[in-house]
């Protein structure tokens, strides 16, 4: 039994006539009269009692009448379904994205997404690099992007990496306050001696500063410490003390300046990772699209962000 063999059945029935049955349907007359009698031998039973000039159900017929109906309609629905997810029109997308580009890229490449899919549903999961690796490797999100200082991360699946941008890590404070240097740069050494508001222990741009400072012998103590990004930059534009962030969190933030590290020079690199073995979805492959063009316009506002795109 096939659907064909059930689209011919249900048109014979509601027009009770084979030949114009077989018009409807562009068919010969004794190609659908063909598929009606395989029907009818692979089901056991007659379908219809064929008298001259009239042709009727059976009781055969009016059981299999509304199960055809609803095979036919839910493979049509399919058939919409599919086309619609083909076409952009329905779909789903699961990012995950850490924090801090969460309140930078993110907001931008899923702007300019909605704007030319509105009908795909977005699905945002906010953490570390470490922990979106591992909701990659069980399918909870469909890609996601992550940070990596001068080593990846080690990762305990097979991922795709594409490094999209090449941040330098900044030293920001209030806008509104004096600047912290005369000079188009600031050291280590100059950084230790400013109130300094330090990340919670959790983030990896807390790692790296601490590490950073220990490289050079100095122990700086925070003004404050533990808190979050948003947080973070709350406090310094209200002048309590001086931050380390990636460039990329200041776009659009009038009320903070930055000044860039010239020893030693600390970078981290975005990079966006899929699982290697998983084919996308055409809703999944164009949000990937959206983020590669959004992450290589983002490098041409700051001279602190590099793109890494070929």
């Amino acid at each position: 039994m096939n659907l064909e063999q059930l689209r011919g059945f249900v048109r014979v029935a509601q027009l009770g006539h084979f030949t114009r049955a077989a018009e409807d349907l562009h068919l010969a007359q004794p190609s659908l009269s063909r598929q009606i009698s395989t029907l009818e031998q692979e089901l056991g039973a007659a379908l219809f009692h064929r008298a001259r000039g009239h042709i009727s159900l059976t009781p055969a017929g009016e059981a299999l009448m509304p199960r055809a109906q609803r095979m036919l309609a839910e493979a049509d629905a399919i058939k919409e379904e599919m086309s619609d997810l083909a076409g952009l029109r329905r779909g789903k997308v699961r990012l995950g994205a850490t924090p801090t580009l969460c309140i930078s890229l993110v907001p931008e490449a899923v702007g300019a997404f909605h704007e030319m899919h509105p009908g795909i549903e977005l699905h945002l999961s906010e953490a570390g690099s470490r922990l979106l690796i591992e909701q990659l490797a069980v399918g909870a999100v469909d890609m996601a992007l992550i940070t990596a200082s001068d080593d990846p991360p080690v990762a305990g699946v097979s991922l795709t990496r594409m490094p999209l941008l090449s941040e330098e890590l900044v030293v920001v404070s209030s806008a509104a306050r004096p600047p912290i240097s005369a000079q188009a740069t600031i050291t280590l050494e100059h950084l230790a001696e400013l109130p300094l508001i330090a990340f919670d222990e959790s983030y990896d741009l807390r790692a790296t500063t601490d590490a950073a400072f220990r490289a050079v012998g100095l122990a700086p103590t925070p003004v404050l410490e533990g808190a979050e990004m948003d947080a973070v930059l709350r406090f310094v534009e209200r002048g309590l003390g001086v931050a380390v962030v990636p460039a990329m969190v200041l776009l659009d933030r009038p009320e903070l300046r930055s000044v860039r590290l010239s020893h030693p020079l600390m970078t981290r690199t975005i990079i966006l990772a899929h699982r290697t073995d998983v084919t996308p979805t055409a809703a999944g492959a164009a949000m990937r699209r959206v983020i590669v063009s959004t992450a290589a316009e983002v490098a041409q506002r700051d001279p602190a962000i590099t793109s890494l795109l070929g």
